[in-house]
């Protein structure tokens, strides 16, 4: 998958890795493609709840061995 750009938001809470996302996501172009890397565990429901109401696709979502949570998402 290409990766069109990437955020880190590693050592954030809640609601700032879904604001940053947010920002990211207005920079792009509808169809591509952002990568966030959070580190707070209610970032999973986070993004599943920001895709929904925001009608952006919520690609993938993994947690690494690190303890890390990977978010993809595609621009409406």
């Amino acid at each position: 998958m290409n990766i069109d750009k990437e955020i880190d938001t590693r050592g954030l809470n809640c609601p700032l890795p879904i604001l940053k996302a947010k920002k990211a996501l207005s920079e792009l172009q509808s169809g591509q493609v952002l990568r966030v890397v959070s580190t707070d565990a209610g970032s999973v429901r986070d993004f599943q709840a920001f895709a929904r109401q925001t009608g952006n696709e919520l690609v993938e979502q993994q947690q690494t061995p690190a303890g890390e949570y990977i978010h993809v998402l595609r621009r409406r």
